[in-house]
């Protein structure tokens, strides 16, 4: 026993050399997972869940040393050795996301049962959990039981969970799926249809969205009532109704309406726009002020007039630019070749671009041979 003592306390100071720097390096968001405290149920389930990934990661080990064979017949098997033992809780609660701290807890409140199970019950209790959070402990209860005496749950037909299931809580009530209801799960809820049934099974589907109080089957003729936004119609059932068409100024001045299965959405129209009846310059009922019709769509009055502005700056700018390399060629031949080389660049480059820009719609590839030419053209 003194080498599980020496052992579990190298273990400990493992645990808590590993758990340090995760607390740095961790989201808020993590830190909160791990501190969470979980019933004892799923705590004892989540401690049971990490001691057998830890077997699982050491099923193919065995003992090191010089003497291999002495070490399997004197100090037992590996399988059920203190060295493997040792091993698994090194990292035991360490793979938990959710409720680690609670694993660890749990881990260290019974590390005596564990060495016990592990040492001694392997093979006579071979399911961990059952053994430890069912028998033993008495937090959790066999799969379809609930309660402090693990009683029966109701049936949920399939339908539903029993509330408490598994552990040793809940009143064994049924708590059922969305589309179920009745206490055993077992007929439809409100806007809901039975589209299959035998002795076994229910299936429950949603009645259309046209329906209001239920339904009889599939599609809107199987309506009871029709929901708002729909009108009763003696051929085809419920039957939407386009607002944007039998009703009169649904929607603002400055909005169109677009009809939608039982309602209706208002869209702001286009800027160019003083009323609309969609979407664009091109369903504008009359232009905007400072706008005009043109090519069948409102346009900026004063676009134009800015595309002008903006021509003649440009060009001035390049005049400006040609008549300061002309200023700089008189002091100095070398310097004026280059800043004049540049200026060609320059103004060849910004052309290029102006002119391509509007036409593709996407930033444009120069062409280099182009360039070069418009470059010679500018020398």
């Amino acid at each position: 026993m003194l080498f599980q003592s020496v052992g579990m306390t190298v273990i400990a100071l493992l645990t808590l050399a590993n758990a340090e720097p995760s607390l740095f390096n961790s989201s808020p968001k993590e830190q909160r997972d791990k501190s969470a405290k979980l019933p004892p149920c799923s705590a004892c389930k989540s401690l049971v869940k990490s001691f057998e990934l830890g077997l699982e990661r050491t099923k193919r080990g065995k003992h090191a040393g010089g003497d291999a064979a002495w070490e399997e017949e004197k100090l037992r098997s590996y399988k059920t050795s203190e060295v493997r033992l040792v091993e698994i809780q090194e990292q035991l609660c360490g793979d938990v996301k959710r409720g680690q701290d609670s694993c660890h807890s749990l881990a260290n409140e019974h590390e005596s049962l564990i060495e016990d199970w592990f040492l001694h019950k392997q093979n006579e209790w071979p399911d961990l959990h059952e053994w430890l959070c069912i028998t033993t402990l008495k937090v959790c209860c066999p799969a379809e039981t609930y309660g402090s005496s693990c009683q029966p749950c109701s049936s949920c037909s399939g339908n539903g969970k029993c509330k408490g299931a598994g552990t040793r809580k809940g009143n064994g009530q049924c708590s059922c799926d969305s589309g179920y209801t009745g206490s055993h799960c077992d007929k439809c809820a409100e806007q809901y249809y039975e589209s299959f049934r035998d002795a076994s099974k229910l299936l429950c589907t949603p009645c259309h969205a046209a329906c209001s109080g239920g339904c009889t089957g599939a599609g809107p003729n199987s309506c009871q009532k029709c929901n708002p936004g729909w009108h009763r119609d003696s051929d085809n059932g419920c039957v939407d109704i386009n607002e944007c068409l039998e009703q009169n100024n649904v929607c603002r001045l400055q909005q169109f309406c677009v009809n939608n299965e039982g309602s209706y959405t208002c869209l702001e129209c286009d800027r160019s726009c003083n009323g609309c009846d969609g979407d664009g310059p091109d369903m504008c009922r009359q232009c905007a002020d400072g706008y005009k019709l043109k090519d069948g769509k409102c346009q900026d009055l004063a676009s134009e007039s800015r595309e002008s502005y903006v021509y003649i700056t440009r060009f001035l700018t390049y005049f400006g630019m040609c008549i300061a390399t002309c200023v700089i060629f008189q002091s100095s031949t070398h310097i004026a070749y280059i800043v004049g080389a540049a200026v060609a660049i320059y103004i060849a480059a910004s052309e290029y671009w102006l002119n391509s820009a509007p036409h593709g719609g996407h930033k444009p590839q120069f062409d280099t041979k182009q360039l070069e030419e418009m470059i010679m053209k500018s020398l």
